[in-house]
Parts: C-alpha cells; structure tokens; sequence
C-alpha cells in the first residue's frame, strides 16, 4: 500500500468532453497548496470563483475551489476539489500542475483507501462507494446505498457483537472451572447461539440475492438451429437485436443483451445452433457457443414444440456441463396449437410458450427470477461481494458447528473466535494488507 503522508490528485470526472470536469487533490496543508495554484487562500466549505493558474502565472483555466479540511474530509486528510471545464485537454493541464506542486497521481481506489484508514468508512462502505458507481439497476443502486449508509455494517457489527457476549460466557466457564454456577445454562446460552445461527443462515441467504443483483445472471440461449433462440432473445430484449429469418444457421455468432427482470440484470447470450456443420464459420460459432454454455448460470434450451424433443435435442443435453442449470423451453407452442404452460420432468423445469406472440413469457421471467435466488426477496437484499459471502457462510458453519460441541466446551470456544474473525473480516478488522491492495484497486481512478 502507498504511503500516506504525501499529496495525491487524479481527475474524478470520467474521460471525455463534459460541461464540468472535476480535478480532486487530497493530502496536508492543501491551503498553501490551494493558494499557489489560485492565488487565493481557500475558505472551508465554500465557492470560491478563482483561476487556476500556471507556474509562470497564465491562467489554465477558470472555475470553483472547494476546499475540505481534514478530518471532516472525505478521505479524512485536506482535500481540495478543482471544478473546471470538462475538456480533456483542460483537466490534464490542471493535473499536470497539481503534480508540479509536489502531488503524485493517485493508485485506483486510492481516495477510497485512504478513507476506509482513517476510519471514515470501513470496508463494506468503501466497496458500496464502487458498487453505487458500478450499479447496472436501481434495485443495485439502492441496494449499494443502503451499504455506504452504514445498513449492512451496522448488523455485521450487531452479530459480532452477540458472539462476542457468547464468547464471554462460554469462555468464563473455562477461566473458571471451580464455580459451581452454572454459566452456560444460566445465561442461557444454547437458545441465544442457535438464534445466532438462524439470523447468519437469513443474511447469507439476503447477501446470496444480492450477490445476483449486483453481478446478474448469465443466461445462455441453447439448442438446435431454427428453434427460435434469437426470437426470444428479442423478445426478452424488447426490441429487434437479432437477426431472425426461416433460414437455419442465420446466427453464426454470440451476441449479448443485458435486461432486467424486477430489477435483476439477466446477462441474455444468444448462440449459433448445436448441429454438425462443414461450413467453417458456422463451426467456429457453434464452438463458441459451448464455450458460453460452459459458463453459464443457466442454461434455457429451446426446443420446437411442433417436433418435441429429438435425437438432436438429447445430444445436447449429452454434451451440457452437469453442474449447469438447465430449464427447457418449447418454444413456438403457439404453431402447436398448445396453451402456455409450466410442468417439471425430470427435476427440470420445462415451459411452453411462444416468443414470436409473448404467450407464456411471464412464466419464463418468474423462472428467471427464481434461478437468480430472488424469489422472495425485496429491498432487504445485501449487495454482496463473494468475500462477504464466504465470510458469512463460515461464522454460519463455524457457529453452527459451536451448537454441536456445547458439550465440548474448549472447542465450542474455538468454533465461536473462528466466526467472530470471520465476520470481522467483511468490514476490516482483520483485513491482511494484500487483500486491501486487492480490493481498492478495483476502484475507478479519483475515487
């Protein structure tokens, strides 16, 4: 990590031509630093019109200062924010001249960084500042929101906080054998640890919805040519992003639409289709389709419901990852002559519709919506990363395994330091260097 007494700036605005662009400068004393390069001597909190000038004195350009000091900073250090017009040129010229003032350009993620060590925000904070900007949805925004608001902390902290009292009684009971008081049963602690685990088992299971929400599911359009895989891609999309002809083998290439279902970002990826080809560009597009079926969340096989599942459609099956999701649809249900519908065979789900008509496409949204985990969930959802799930989802083991070993007591305390490190972990406490680095430089530039 780099150090943090020196001055940092970077250009917060993204690239390109905008009415304002914002240079950010963070470090100490950014009131001399503001001053050589306004002339002015900076007010805390306020406007201030001024130039920004040159070494020789030409002025760069003309816009606001706004000067923050530390701590009641975003980065916790002064920091200065140079709101000029947004050209590119401009807001090179201006970094440039922060960097002949003694300022080095900043790492990604690096305010942020600074930020989470000087204790403005702590970890899960400082990755929903990332997430916020990142959000595909509004669900994901709002969701991201709650996080930076401290909502997602505050009951990570409220868990820690119950295991650290069950440590406290259990672990009393092994600094003192000799009381003939009986702690654990007192204290009641068996019904407050299993109530610990059904809470951590409910917040993994809000964090695992919104790990989907923040990432999307990745849908894979599967099956054999003429099936109507790209007609159901546009229908999904809305709009005529495909190709659609009788002519088999018109898509010969991948293509990709992001939509949303409730919020959701679903990954929609239409394929070539699945069939033996000596054309050497329809093969390339059917290897590239196994290789987004290899990976795929889910995998929607199309099936044409005038011919019903044949030797074709079973040699896909045959050659699909056994860990995939699998949903078939027999598309075309309306040329048929059959109702839209739902049934289960197999343990696989399978639907009747037609995407040329839209029957039957509510059915196929709500099956989307089930495969992403989010049947149920609402605005309570945790924007998750996987290392908070992984954290989660160990307190939950290592708590659970605590209930089994109440009888052991030594390793029931050890179950119990083992998920409150874990927990920790999500927003800092016990974060190794190496991850930090890993995490911030993730980060946009200027953040």
């Amino acid at each position: 990590m780099a150090a943090r007494d020196d001055t940092i700036a970077a250009i917060a605005t993204p690239p390109g031509r905008g009415g304002i662009g914002v240079v950010r400068v963070s470090g100490q004393r950014m009131a001399e630093f503001a001053l050589k390069l306004t002339g002015k001597d900076p007010q805390p909190r306020r406007a201030t019109l001024c130039g920004f000038t040159a070494a020789g004195g030409e002025v760069l350009d003309r816009g606001i200062l706004l000067y923050f000091p530390g701590p009641q900073s975003f980065t916790g250090e002064d920091v200065l924010e140079l709101q000029g017009h947004g050209g590119p040129v401009v807001m090179q010229s201006l970094l440039a001249r922060c960097v002949e003032l003694g300022a080095r350009l900043a790492n990604p993620g690096e305010f942020s960084q600074r930020a989470y060590l000087n204790d403005k925000l702590d970890l899960v904070q400082a990755e929903a500042v990332a997430d916020l900007i990142g959000a595909e949805t509004a669900a994901a925004a709002r969701s991201a929101m709650r996080s930076l608001a401290g909502d997602f902390s505050r009951e990570v902290h409220g868990l820690v906080e119950r295991l650290i009292d069950l440590r406290m009684r259990v672990e009393a009971v092994l600094d003192f054998p000799e009381e003939e008081i009986d702690v654990l049963r007192e204290g009641d602690v068996a019904a407050r640890l299993v109530s610990l685990v059904d809470d951590l088992g409910a917040l993994v299971s809000r964090a695992r919805a919104g790990s989907m929400l923040r990432s999307g599911l990745r849908v894979v359009l599967a099956g054999l040519p003429n099936v109507g895989k790209s007609s159901l891609l546009n229908r999904l999309a809305g709009d005529d992003r495909a190709i659609v002809t009788d002519v088999a083998g018109t898509t010969r290439d991948v293509l990709r639409e992001l939509i949303q279902i409730e919020g959701i970002p679903i990954h929609v990826i239409d394929t070539a289709g699945l069939r033996h080809s000596d054309d050497p560009v329809e093969k390339i597009g059917v290897e590239r389709a196994w290789l987004e079926i290899e990976r795929a969340d889910l995998v929607l096989q199309l099936l044409d419901a005038r011919c019903g599942e044949t030797d074709g459609d079973r040699a896909i099956v045959a050659g699909l990852p056994e860990a995939v999701l699998r949903i078939v649809v027999e598309n075309k249900c309306d040329l048929a002559g059959r109702a839209a519908g739902r049934t289960e065979e197999g343990g696989h789900v399978k639907l009747s519709l037609s995407a040329k008509t839209g029957e039957g496409m509510e059915l196929l949204h709500r099956e989307l919506l089930i495969a992403a985990g989010w049947s149920g969930h609402g605005e309570d959802v945790v924007l998750a990363r996987e290392r908070h799930i992984e954290a989660l989802s160990m307190a939950f083991d290592k708590s659970a395994l605590a209930v089994r070993r109440l009888g052991e007591i030594e390793l029931c305390a050890e179950e119990l330091r083992l998920a409150q490190e874990a927990l920790s972990r999500i927003t800092g406490e016990f974060t190794a260097d190496d991850l930090l680095g890993e995490i911030f430089s993730r980060f946009c530039i200027g953040k």
